[in-house]
């Protein structure tokens, strides 16, 4: 691949990205949402977790073994814990 073509989809790829966002900043001007607020926070959850599960375990297995197993066990302990972290947050907000 030449660096020309590579360079062209870099910058073509982070306009799409900054039109979508503009997009989105009109929308929300306007009153109005691409997105319910829920879907919108269940995606960017997916997101985050998808790239953190690739990136994280796969690079950690990869060097160390057994030492992905955090990349793990951390949000899997967590999971139950929520609720009771997201009530204390509502109390402290309120």
């Amino acid at each position: 691949m030449s660096k020309v073509l590579l360079i062209s989809v870099i910058i073509g790829y982070l306009i799409l990205l900054f039109l979508i966002a503009n997009f989105a900043e009109r929308l929300k001007r306007n009153n109005k949402s691409f997105l319910p607020p829920a879907l919108t926070y269940a995606l960017s959850i997916a997101v985050f977790c998808t790239a953190w599960t690739f990136f994280g375990s796969i690079g950690n297995a990869a060097k160390t073994g057994i030492g992905f197993l955090p990349v793990y066990l951390g949000p899997t302990i967590f999971m139950p814990l929520i609720s009771i972290v997201l009530i204390k947050i509502i109390r402290i907000c309120r």
